[in-house]
């Protein structure tokens, strides 16, 4: 569910097969747009980003789906001078496994979403002010409902592939079912059918932590004042199931500085306590508080059973594309075991699907990561 992006930092050596500079677009759209619970928006934005181009009869077209917490920022720098690239920069670009050089890579912020893409921060035109907490319930079908509204206004009639880590996966997965005639592949990473309770758990935590910072005000918080305190726990908190026990303690253990007097023991001293402190401060300086909310209850209410009469066979009955499920090891997030019964539905079905399960130590955030192994998969999938 993270994008981890506070993590990938750009470096000089490696912006060989980089995009290099990239600009964001906007598309507006004047049709309006009903939510599956409920309300409706008359007009709304999208922000979104495209690398390579499109070819003369549209059939390159990729579709990149982001995380919980990603925007539409995926590839490249916006100047030469920007030291952190986009969060999937290590996968798009000049042959690379999304290779520019071959297709047109799409990446959107989601509906709902704080960047750029209208959601509870954006202005309600009518009534001049922020929809904050009337904005309309949203679901990972109303994500990817608004997804092929932009595919639509690029002129594409079908997408060559999907793909999408977590939330991103759940997207491309809602995508197959929803419009099976207009994806040739979908490629679903750490990801699931339906989260499960524990997962639940956590975002409920988060959401908590959020509501009840004194700043929050009913989501009616001030621009220039957020409910900073409780956003940083919640990210913290979440952070820590991206990652694994074993990853965590390769990368921290217990080293700490330890020279405590009585008014500093509670002081963050380990390694990993600044770690988190660090994703924490920095998560609030980019993300909205009510966004949060919104999108971990979207994850909260995913369920590909909802669409099948109470099965993932039903829902998949009318699944055209190819299929591809990655699982990591050591994710206890969205463990293997969620990642192969989507592949195991789809196979009882007699449809094209395969899943593949990689080794590692990184827990959720593993696709995330530099993964030679991944992008052989990828890139074998896309151009078999």
């Amino acid at each position: 569910m993270n994008d981890s992006s506070d993590d990938f930092i750009f470096k000089p050596e490696d912006y060989e097969g980089d995009v290099g500079l990239v600009a964001y677009s906007d598309f507006h759209c004047d049709e309006p747009l009903d939510f599956e619970l409920g309300g409706r928006l008359e007009s709304f934005n999208v922000r979104y980003e495209t690398y390579g181009r499109l070819n003369a009869d549209k059939s390159n077209a990729i579709l990149v789906c982001h995380a919980l917490t990603g925007d539409h920022h995926c590839a490249g720098v916006y100047s030469l001078d920007d030291k952190k690239s986009g969060w999937w920069n290590n996968i798009i670009g000049p042959a690379k496994p999304l290779d520019t050089n071959k297709y047109f890579i799409i990446c959107a912020n989601c509906i709902g979403g704080c960047r750029g893409t209208t959601g509870p921060s954006s202005i309600n035109p009518k009534t001049g002010q922020r929809y904050n907490l009337t904005f309309p319930a949203v679901t990972i079908r109303d994500i990817a409902a608004v997804q092929m509204r932009l595919v639509d206004y690029l002129g594409i009639g079908r997408l060559k592939m999907a793909i999408g880590g977590s939330m991103g996966g759940m997207q491309v997965l809602q995508l197959a079912i929803d419009y099976p005639d207009r994806v040739e592949r979908i490629c679903a990473l750490a990801t699931t059918s339906r989260i499960n309770a524990q997962a639940i758990a956590f975002n409920e935590v988060g959401r908590s932590a959020i509501m009840q910072d004194p700043v929050w005000n009913g989501g009616n918080y001030a621009l220039d004042r957020t409910p900073s305190v409780g956003l940083s726990i919640a990210r913290m908190m979440a952070h820590i199931t991206y990652l694994s026990d074993k990853g965590l303690d390769g990368k921290f253990g217990r080293e700490h500085k330890a020279k405590f007097a009585n008014s500093s023991i509670f002081k963050p001293s380990f390694e990993i306590e600044n770690y988190l402190h660090h994703q924490g401060q920095s998560f609030v300086n980019r993300f909205d508080a009510n966004t949060y909310l919104y999108f971990t209850r979207a994850l909260d209410l995913f369920d590909l059973r909802t669409y099948g009469g109470g099965t993932l066979e039903g829902a998949f009955k009318n699944v055209q594309a190819k299929v591809l499920v990655v699982g990591f090891t050591s994710d206890w997030l969205f463990p293997p075991a969620q990642n192969r019964e989507i592949v195991r539905a789809l196979l009882r079905l007699h449809k094209t699907a395969s899943y593949a399960e990689i080794k590692s130590d990184l827990g959720h955030d593993s696709f995330l990561i530099h993964s030679p192994k991944l992008y052989k998969l990828v890139e074998f999938f896309l151009n078999a």
